[in-house]
């Protein structure tokens, strides 16, 4: 009985462990900080390699048009945006170059 309770245990930690992984969640990359003049404006980032994040929280010290920067963020899937442009990230850092 004990080992039964010990692999379900196991299991489910397994199993959960996988779930809330953050590490393919989590994007790096270069690029430059746009000015969007739709859905009232916005800034969003234009990654060396062509992909576009929409940050939630960019410092306003960032919001400059083609301000070069690295960055760290976080996908947040699990929000919403009405400005239907880019993958949603919560940055972790960011940086001019």
């Amino acid at each position: 009985m004990r080992r039964a309770v010990f692999v379900l245990t196991l299991f489910f930690f397994v199993t959960l462990s996988g779930c809330i992984s953050t590490n393919k969640n989590i994007v790096t990359g270069s690029g430059i900080i746009i000015y969007l003049d739709f859905e009232g404006g916005f800034y969003g980032i234009v990654t060396d390699d062509g992909e576009h994040y929409d940050p939630i929280n960019l410092p306003s010290e960032f919001e400059v048009d083609t301000l070069r920067v690295v960055f760290k963020g976080k996908i947040r899937d699990d929000l919403g945006s009405y400005h239907m442009w880019g993958i949603l990230i919560e940055l972790i850092y960011i940086e001019k170059l």
